[in-house]
């Protein structure tokens, strides 16, 4: 069994990007993606931390994309927290595989599939050993998933939500882009939603700072990553109430 984590971080929400499930393709989801992000999630279980999840649409459709194509912004909307849901499936499927208990809520009810989003029921899956993962953003259109990632972490009671990316935290700029961007290890609420930063939507942020849960950005590509970052090792940001460092 893994050692409990260092930082006191009872229940976490783990927020992923859809990108993220691609893995090397340039569409869809990568099985091989799937399978090692479900294995670290399964250490953090065997840690014994309470894990929720929300997982991104954008590798199969991504809502403001469509929009700005023409398609009406509700209709894409609600395309893009279908593919949600797909996301969900595959990582449900992943984790069961290896033995991990885990319940799929969708905030548009569809019985044949999964749950619908019920709170107390969540937590009481979390309290159980579950992992749940959390579809179909809020079931409103105009929100994104990093806005249902803040609202059902604060819902959840979280200690903590965690944003698993492609890059190892915030930068001042987009190191793949600028060579010269300088990467934080501390930021504040007002420090992220002054310099725009946009690590997440301003109104995620927004309620992270309302509800006081703070907001580690880390990498999510490298084996292990998660829980090192959980034991308060390995690189990352976290934002917080604390000035930028």
């Amino acid at each position: 069994m893994s050692e409990p984590p260092h930082k006191p971080y009872r229940r976490v929400l783990l927020k992923v990007s859809g990108e993220v499930l691609m893995g090397d393709t340039p569409y869809g989801i990568d099985t091989t993606t799937v399978q090692a992000v479900a294995e670290d999630i399964a250490e953090i279980v065997k840690s014994g931390v309470e894990l929720c999840l929300v997982i991104g649409g954008g590798n199969i459709f991504r809502g403001m994309a469509g929009a700005a194509k023409g398609m009406e912004r509700s209709s894409a909307d609600y395309m893009g927290m279908l593919a949600t849901v797909m996301n969900a499936l595959a990582m449900q499927d992943a984790l069961e595989r290896i033995g991990v208990s885990t319940r799929v809520q969708s905030a548009i009810p569809m019985a044949t599939v999964c749950e619908p989003y019920i709170r107390r029921r969540a937590q009481r899956h979390l309290e159980k050993g579950r992992v749940v993962i959390f579809a179909a953003g809020t079931g409103n259109p105009f929100f994104t998933t990093d806005t249902a990632a803040a609202l059902r972490a604060a819902e959840m009671q979280c200690d903590a939500l965690f944003k698993g990316t492609s890059v190892d935290g915030i930068y001042s700029a987009d190191p793949k882009k600028d060579p010269a961007a300088k990467r934080y290890d501390t930021l504040s609420y007002m420090d992220v939603l002054a310099q725009d930063l946009r690590v997440m939507d301003a109104s995620a942020v927004a309620l992270m700072r309302d509800n006081n849960i703070p907001i580690v950005v880390f990498s999510i590509k490298g084996r292990g990553n998660l829980l090192n970052v959980l034991r308060g090792e390995g690189t990352h940001t976290v934002v917080s109430t604390a000035r930028a460092a």
